[in-house]
């Protein structure tokens, strides 16, 4: 198979996203200055060397790796970055933030392994998938595994808690089943499975139930649950059309809870208003029609659902994220793709990014600019 050069569109989008992001992280941390914890300049430096260094390192890297290779060693990747998952309950190698144990602290350095489970979880999935075809529309052979592989991250995600990210791979994996040929029909019942599920599960955790309440009515409890999408309101309002200025910002600075990490589209919307933020959503748009365009070229059923998954499980994080800061989507605690404070995340998604082009160097008939 003659190998082409990587999808050039989608890769300066992404930089795009990388370099804009890093302007506006840089923006949001200032607000870190009026508050006590890491400095400023300590995440800085760890979005730029461990997240845009390492990240940009590891996209050259895995555009090089045949995704073809991929699928050889799915279940093991997916074993190791599992069994990482649940090191964060062992004593002395978890850490705790706000009442939830998803990090990995090892001599000063934090990891957070569910962002690795992401990568994991998708390979698996695809290769599974591209292995059971056949058997898809069978109930026993087909949605029951299916099921049982979301049970088993299910169970390390929800204990931790991380029902963010449970939500995104339930999703993405979902759109990689539809591709895959399975019937509207199983969907269906996933889904409203998937509905059943989560009642359960805000019934159990008050968060997810004050989260869902608190986008029904954001005013209901404006200094206690609805304070983080107040404030958010408030920056983005401030905003008007052209915005205040590139680090013009006052809700970083005290106010908006997260400055750097899941409210940071609303301090972007202060300083930069309505203009800005369309801007920013054009670019996501831009990037996800080039992301699924290569998906449709990809030369077989297993590149194209590593493309599915990965580009759904961005995208879906990317507006539910813009949408709980304008109030459309229920906060959700998802950092902006690209954007948002996190070594970690920035590496796994440059990692992504790295495969889906390296399926692009593989393309049936290459997408046009």
């Amino acid at each position: 198979m003659k190998r082409k050069s990587v999808d050039t569109t989608l890769l300066v989008l992404v930089y795009c996203l990388v370099g804009f992001g890093f302007l506006i992280f840089s923006s949001a941390s200032l607000g870190l200055l009026a508050r006590g914890g890491a400095s400023f300049s300590s995440v800085a430096a760890n979005q730029f060397l461990f997240g845009i260094v390492g990240g940009s390192l590891a996209l050259f890297l895995f555009s090089n790796i045949h995704y073809r290779n991929l699928r050889k060693y799915a279940f093991y990747i997916f074993l190791f970055t599992l069994i990482l998952s649940l090191c964060v309950f062992v004593p002395g190698l978890g850490a705790s933030y706000g009442g939830a144990t998803r990090w990995l602290s090892i001599g000063g350095f934090s990891l957070q392994p569910a962002e690795l489970l992401k990568i994991g979880f998708i390979i698996y999935v695809a290769t599974w998938l591209s292995g059971r075809q056949p058997f898809i529309n069978q109930f026993v052979r087909g949605v029951l595994p299916f099921v049982g592989l979301l049970m088993t991250i299910g169970v390390i995600l929800l204990l931790q808690p991380d029902t963010d990210t449970f939500l995104l791979l339930v999703t993405a994996s979902l759109a990689m089943f539809l591709t895959a040929g399975a019937r509207w029909r199983d969907i269906a019942l996933l889904c409203v499975t998937g509905i059943v599920a989560l009642a359960i599960i805000a019934l159990l955790r008050p968060y997810v139930m004050d989260r869902i309440t608190t986008f029904l009515d954001p005013y209901a409890d404006q200094t206690g649950s609805g304070y983080q999408i107040q404030q958010s309101l408030i920056a983005v309002g401030s905003g008007g059309f052209t915005g205040r200025g590139f680090g013009q910002s006052i809700q970083k600075f005290e106010y908006l809870p997260e400055p750097i990490g899941d409210s940071i589209f609303a301090v972007y919307a202060e300083e930069f208003g309505f203009l800005g933020g369309i801007i920013l959503i054009a670019l996501y748009i831009l990037f996800t029609f080039r992301g699924f365009k290569i998906a449709t070229g990809a030369r077989d059923i297993f590149g194209t659902l590593l493309v599915v998954g990965f580009m759904t499980l961005i995208v879906t994080q990317a507006f539910l994220n813009i949408g709980s800061m304008l109030g459309v989507a229920p906060l959700s605690g998802l950092p902006l793709p690209f954007i948002s404070h996190g070594g970690t995340a920035l590496l796994a998604t440059l990692i992504i990014i790295g495969i889906v082009l390296n399926v692009s160097r593989y393309q049936k008939s290459r997408p046009r600019p």
